[in-house]
C-alpha cells in the first residue's frame, strides 16, 4: 500500500536571519490550482512576511508557481492570501507585533493528519551579524562532532 508523499517546504534563511519567540500553526486560503502546486513542493517562501489589514493575517510575498495543468483557472502566483488564526492567538500577535523590532515571518509549509496545508508563523526578531557569525559557528562545530563520532 503506497502513502502519499506530503512535501515539507522550510524557510531555511530564517533561522538564519531571525530568532524566534514564538510558532503558530495557522491555515491558509488556498484556491484549487495553489494546493496542486503545493504538493508538488513548488512554494518559494524566503522573501514572504505576514502583515496586519484590519483584523486579519495576511502573507505577502509567498511564492506558490503556478500548475502546469491549470489553464485559465490558474492563480497569481504572488498574491496575498489570508492566514487562519484563532481570535485570541490573532489579538496577542497584534499587540506583539506593535512593539518595536518583533516581525511575524513563515517558517515551513506541512500538511497535517487531515490532509490539510498548514503554515507554521513564527513571531521573530532579527538577529544582529554577530549573532549570524555566532549560529554559523554553533552549526560547524556540531558538524563536527558528529563527523568525530562516526569515526570513533
Amino acid at each position: 500500500m503506497a502513502e502519499n508523499f506530503q512535501p515539507t517546504i522550510t524557510n531555511r534563511k530564517a533561522a538564519h536571519d531571525y530568532h524566534f519567540i514564538e510558532l503558530y500553526d495557522a491555515g491558509i486560503v488556498l484556491k484549487g490550482t495553489e494546493i496542486k502546486s503545493i504538493r508538488q513542493g513548488k512554494v518559494q517562501m524566503q522573501d514572504a512576511f505576514c502583515y496586519f489589514d484590519k483584523d486579519e493575517l495576511y502573507i505577502k510575498n509567498l511564492q506558490i508557481s503556478p500548475y502546469e495543468q491549470g489553464n485559465i483557472h490558474n492563480h497569481d502566483p504572488k498574491r496575498p492570501r489570508k492566514l487562519l488564526l484563532t481570535k485570541l492567538q490573532l489579538r496577542r500577535l497584534k499587540n506583539k507585533v506593535s512593539e518595536s523590532g518583533l516581525t511575524i515571518i513563515p517558517v515551513k509549509i506541512f500538511f497535517n493528519e487531515r490532509n490539510y496545508a498548514k503554515i507554521q508563523i513564527a513571531l521573530a526578531r532579527g538577529k544582529k551579524a554577530y549573532d549570524k557569525r555566532e549560529s554559523i559557528k554553533e552549526r560547524d562545530l556540531t558538524r563536527e562532532k558528529q563527523r568525530y563520532s562516526e569515526y570513533y
